[in-house]
């Protein structure tokens, strides 16, 4: 493997943290693309500080536009990045509450946690089994028997 390649490897490693901030960002941004770091710091229940070294570290990874005592901008590897994070955790938090059904308080903080723990396949099929269990309940069926067709549909490749 080429050094370009895994450079490139290490630079695009982002820790949960990292990616909570990328997540921020993109939940804070105004219409234009714009965040500011205090409001960053007060959605994440962080100090200041910390935001400014954390985006540091993704401008470095070239994931976001910063410049101290300016606005922050998602770069457009920054908003993929973010976008997915953020898929997941609405992936997750719908599945609590719509068919665990755990209050939202609860539940937000949970796909907060869990979101850069589970295998994207994980959720994915997670994602599946939602639209799939959606479909069949608007149709008056009760969950044992979606459950029953969901699985049946997956083992047979459908």
């Amino acid at each position: 493997m080429g050094v370009k390649l895994v450079n490139e490897r290490k630079k695009q490693k982002l820790s949960a943290s990292l990616e909570d901030y990328l997540e921020a960002i993109l939940n804070v941004a105004d219409d234009s693309g714009e965040a500011k770091s205090s409001d960053v710091a007060k959605l994440l229940g962080v100090a200041r500080p910390s935001v400014t070294g954390a985006l540091k570290l993704l401008a470095k990874k070239g994931l976001v536009n910063y410049r101290p005592y300016g606005a922050v901008t998602l770069t457009q590897a920054g908003l993929s990045r973010a976008t997915k994070v953020a898929k997941k955790h609405d992936i997750l938090e719908s599945f609590f509450i719509d068919f665990l059904g755990v209050d939202h308080s609860v539940a937000h903080p949970a796909a907060c946690k869990t979101e850069h723990l589970l295998n994207p396949a994980i959720v994915s099929r997670m994602a599946d089994f939602t639209d799939f269990a959606k479909k069949h309940a608007r149709q008056g069926e009760n969950i044992i028997s979606i459950l029953e067709r969901f699985s049946k549909s997956r083992k047979a490749g459908r």
